[in-house]
């Protein structure tokens, strides 16, 4: 009886714990893509990546804070770096991972992280090794039933944890540039939107720009910034950026963070300030 009702407990706060649905919803994303198309290049890649986050995470939140703390983000930042990362040596994974997790710690506003950690490293590491390190290229091709599931589920997963209208924004806003980018090049419009159908796309879209912590507050201020990203990434496009989505949200994340930091420490310092009656000032 004991154990039955230890079962019950655990499945009752699964149920509740929206802490446990990204890492599900991520490792559902690398089991259906490796066994449609073997997107992971090898075993040990994938673990030297989601090893060395989690051990960076630990080290370092043990040796600046004093304690230990849950490993979700770390995992979820390792996988995404072990699917995303191509390259023929491992030391890159670990690279990448370590400062992905390094940037939480080290580059702060205001007390809090302002890059997503698996963006910051990865562009990172794009620019510190770019003749070693590539990024993840696949796209779904003619078998749209893989890609269909998981963006269903990915989504229904992301409603509840009530990020959907940034996803939402930020695909409407990457088909609106798409068209114009198939205006302003000529080229064949089914072209340019070809590259969401990708899973990299799906990590970016379902996990990066909808990060809770390198999100800012606001509603409006979350479709603005998807509006942006969007936006920004046609500029780098057209400028034959390959790694486009990345740079937008390394660019338009942090600075639309430090914006709304500072604003809202504006409007808490104009609410806390003393008013200045008329008979007083006279």
């Amino acid at each position: 009886m004991q154990l039955v009702q230890k079962v019950k407990t655990f499945v009752s706060e699964f149920r509740y714990n929206r802490g446990y649905t990204p890492p599900l919803l991520i490792t559902g994303i690398l089991i259906a893509a490796h066994l449609s198309f073997g997107i992971l290049e090898d075993y040990k890649k994938l673990g030297t990546a989601i090893g060395a986050s989690m051990v960076t995470e630990l080290v370092l939140h043990r040796l600046l804070l004093g304690e230990w703390r849950s490993l979700n983000s770390a995992y979820i930042s390792g996988i995404s770096v072990g699917i995303l990362i191509r390259s023929p040596f491992l030391w890159t994974y670990a690279l990448t991972s370590m400062l992905s997790i390094a940037s939480k710690y080290v580059l702060r506003y205001k007390g809090s992280h302002i890059w997503n950690p698996s963006n910051f490293g990865i562009v990172a590491i794009l620019l510190l090794a770019y003749d070693d390190v590539a990024i993840l290229s696949i796209q779904w091709g003619n078998n749209m039933w893989p890609m269909l599931v998981i963006w269903i589920i990915g989504f229904v997963s992301i409603w509840r944890l009530k990020r959907f209208h940034i996803c939402g924004t930020y695909v409407v806003s990457f088909l609106l540039f798409a068209y114009v980018r198939s205006f302003l090049s000529g080229d064949p419009f089914l072209a340019e939107i070809a590259p969401i159908s990708g899973p990299m796309y799906q990590l970016f879209v379902l996990f990066m720009i909808t990060d809770p912590v390198t999100t800012v507050k606001s509603k409006r201020g979350q479709y603005l910034v998807a509006f942006l990203i969007a936006f920004v990434e046609m500029i780098f496009r057209m400028n034959e950026a390959v790694y486009a989505p990345f740079y937008a949200l390394f660019v338009v994340g942090p600075l639309a963070m430090i914006i709304e930091k500072n604003w809202r420490e504006r409007q808490q310092n104009q609410s806390e300030s003393p008013q200045v009656t008329e008979k007083e000032s006279v």
